[in-house]
């Protein structure tokens, strides 16, 4: 029997490429999407069984061209792990410009819906009929920090993707979880470890977990047999000041 197929956006660093190389190591074939090919090829490491396709997620003509390369070379898109996120620096709303508002819109619900769309089409063409999407939320999904307004409303709205996609799914065989990550070693996270705004006006530095962990979640939620689901998926400190935030 083949290989299982994921495809992992954003994968060029953090929770993608640790993620992109856990599968690639458990012997499934994995498409790396991402802008830069630099970064995806480091994240591949020069893996037979892994895909580079530099794309940018926004852009629907290079998703729909990036999964059609996928379909071609192995015939089934198994997993999308939709990963591709950005952010912006906190500030109270007022100094926010809106293009920039925008932007974290872009990547972070228009990336995410036009590469689920992509891989649901596919999904649902292909024989045998079925896949799973597992998007990247966020405890931002749950509760707000402080000057996150851009941030926060992007990962609501991708918990709403996640439920519009699990039912419309059901007919096809095509599952949706979400998983909601907070304070992981990642390029976007960095800064929770150094000390960051909390709800009282103070600043300090928040407890992390290593991306690996992360990368053994998506892979677990991944592995679950046809019919089972895990529809959320929290990954946190233990002590992150989550529970009781604000």
């Amino acid at each position: 029997m083949s290989a299982r197929s994921i495809v992992v956006t954003g994968a060029g660093s953090g929770i993608g490429r640790a993620t992109a190389r856990l599968f690639l190591h458990h012997g499934w074939r994995v498409a790396l999407i991402g802008r830069r090919a630099d970064a995806l090829r480091e994240s591949a490491e020069a893996h037979a069984q892994a895909m580079i396709l530099p794309c940018d997620v926004t852009d629907e003509g290079a998703v729909e061209r990036a999964f059609d390369s996928v379909m071609a070379q192995w015939g089934r898109i198994d997993v999308l792990f939709n990963n591709a996120g950005r952010n912006l620096g906190a500030d109270t709303p007022d100094h926010i410009a809106p293009d920039d508002f925008r932007a974290v819109l872009d990547v972070n619900v228009t990336g995410v819906f036009l590469c689920a769309r992509a891989a649901f089409a596919r999904m649902r063409a292909q024989d045998p009929q079925g896949g799973r999407i597992i998007n990247n939320g966020s405890i931002s999904s749950h509760a707000p920090r402080p000057g996150t307004i851009a941030y926060t409303a992007a990962k609501h709205a991708v918990t709403g993707i996640t439920r519009a996609l699990s039912l419309d799914g059901r007919a096809f065989g095509i599952a949706c979880g979400q998983i909601d990550i907070g304070n992981a070693m990642s390029g976007m996270a960095d800064r929770m470890a150094k000390g960051v705004m909390q709800a009282d006006g103070s600043i300090r530095a928040e407890a992390m977990i290593d991306v690996s962990v992360v990368a053994d979640s998506v892979l677990h939620m991944a592995s679950l047999p046809d019919g089972a689901n895990v529809q959320f998926l929290t990954v946190m400190p233990a002590t992150m000041p989550f529970i009781g935030r604000g």
